[in-house]
C-alpha cells in the first residue's frame, strides 16, 4: 500500500432490519487523489464515509489505511451535507470545535490554523458572526475549514455543496478545486451531480441502486487545473455521457 491512502476489501454493511446498505465494495484510492462516488439515493454512498469515520461499523470485508492515517484520528476530516455549526459559537469558535473536543482550545498554534483558514475561505470579516447570521455557502465554507483545522491527509466530503444554489456552488467547487490543487489532500466525495463529479475528480464510482455495488470506476482525463469552463470542452461531455450511460444501465439491470 505504498501510495495507497485507503482500500476497501469486499465491504458490505447490513443493518439490524435485514437491509443490506453496501455489498462487495472493492476500491484502493491513492494518496492525493480525488475520488467521486455517484449513485442513485439510497445506494449506500453516504454508508461509505460513515464506515471510514467509524459512525457506522463494517459487517463484512475490511477498510485498510496507510499505517500514518490509521494511528492518527485527525488524519481524516469529515464536510456533512449540512454544515452542523453551533448556533451560540461565532465562525472562529465553530472552526475550533475539534480542538475544544480534544481539549485543546487554548493552543495558540489551533487559533492561528483557524483564523488563516477563516481568511482563506473568504470569511475573515465575519470571523466573529454566528451562523444566523451566514448565508447558507458561508455556513458550508465555516464546515470546510473546521474539517481541514488539524490538516487531515483524507478529506471526506458528503454532497457539501447540494442543498446551495447553483452559483454558490459553483464558487465552492472552485474554492475546493484551489484547495485540492494546493495542498493534494485525498479526497472521497459523494455527490449526485455527474457534471461535479467530472469536473473535480480524477475517477469516479458509479455505483448501482441498493445494495450499492460498484458499477463501473471511470477514469477523468482531463487536464488539470480546471475551470468552469472546462465544462464546456468535449472531453468533459464524453466522460459526463459515458458515466450517465453506466447509471441508467445500473438502474435498468439492478
Amino acid at each position: 500500500m505504498s501510495d495507497t491512502a485507503m482500500r476497501f476489501d469486499g465491504v458490505g454493511k447490513e443493518y439490524a432490519n435485514g437491509t443490506v446498505a453496501v455489498d462487495g465494495f472493492d476500491l484502493a484510492v491513492r494518496d492525493g487523489e480525488f475520488v467521486s462516488i455517484v449513485g442513485p439515493s439510497g445506494c449506500g454512498k453516504s454508508t461509505i464515509l460513515k464506515l471510514i469515520m467509524g459512525l457506522e461499523s463494517v459487517t463484512s470485508g475490511s477498510i485498510d489505511y496507510r499505517a500514518e492515517a490509521a494511528t492518527d484520528a485527525a488524519m481524516t476530516g469529515m464536510v456533512f451535507q449540512q454544515a452542523l455549526l453551533l448556533p451560540w459559537h461565532t465562525v472562529l469558535d465553530n472552526v475550533l470545535v475539534p480542538s475544544a473536543l480534544e481539549g485543546r482550545t487554548k493552543k495558540r498554534r489551533d487559533r492561528t490554523r483557524a483564523a488563516e483558514l477563516v481568511q482563506m475561505l473568504g470569511l475573515e470579516d465575519f470571523s466573529n458572526r454566528y451562523p444566523f447570521e451566514l448565508s447558507g455557502g458561508m455556513q458550508q465554507r465555516v464546515g470546510i475549514a473546521r474539517a481541514l483545522l488539524h490538516d487531515p491527509r483524507i478529506l471526506l466530503m458528503d454532497e457539501p455543496f447540494g442543498a446551495l444554489d447553483a452559483m454558490t456552488r459553483d464558487q465552492l467547487t472552485m474554492e475546493l478545486l484551489d484547495i485540492w490543487d494546493r495542498d493534494r489532500k485525498t479526497v472521497l466525495f459523494v455527490t449526485h451531480s455527474i457534471s461535479e463529479s467530472v469536473l473535480l475528480s480524477d475517477r469516479v464510482v458509479v455505483m448501482t441502486p441498493r445494495p450499492g455495488r460498484i458499477a463501473e470506476v471511470i477514469d477523468v482525463d482531463l487536464p488539470r487545473p480546471r475551470t468552469l469552463e472546462t465544462i464546456n470542452t468535449p472531453g468533459f461531455g464524453d466522460v459526463a455521457r459515458r458515466i450517465r450511460a453506466v447509471l441508467d444501465s445500473a438502474e435498468v439491470t439492478a
